[in-house]
């Protein structure tokens, strides 16, 4: 069985090379709750604001978060059709698991005749 989905390989690729890093997968919570100038998600961490910009650019090639300018500052939306797309793509691994799963169970149900057994 192979796990359609609606995310190109290179979506898929870029959005869980993205959520992979734990400071990113931070940024997508804390937009999702609310949206954030890179200045104030630059507060939270202990690293450069070049290097939170450069973890909102990640995402952005992601499609997991857009900036908008406002005046002097770039602020931070998530994108949560996204994270949707992705949670149906691992919806769709899960439902071929499960399906394997069962079909395993429904062998190791079937109940063998005495004389197949082997030696037992």
């Amino acid at each position: 069985m192979v796990v359609e989905h609606e995310l190109t390989d290179d979506e898929v690729d870029r959005l869980f090379q993205a959520l992979a890093d734990a400071t990113r997968r931070d940024i997508v919570t804390r937009v999702l709750r609310q949206e954030q100038s890179v200045s104030a998600l630059a507060g939270h961490y202990a690293m450069s604001f070049a290097a939170v910009q450069k973890h909102v650019a990640v995402l952005e090639r992601a499609s997991l978060v857009t900036k908008q300018r406002r005046g002097r500052e770039q602020v931070v939306h998530a994108a949560p059709d996204t994270l949707r797309r992705a949670a149906r793509l691992l919806e769709s691994y899960e439902e071929l698991w499960r399906g394997r799963a069962r079909r395993i169970d429904d062998l190791l149900a079937e109940e063998v005749p005495p004389g197949d057994r082997g030696a037992e």
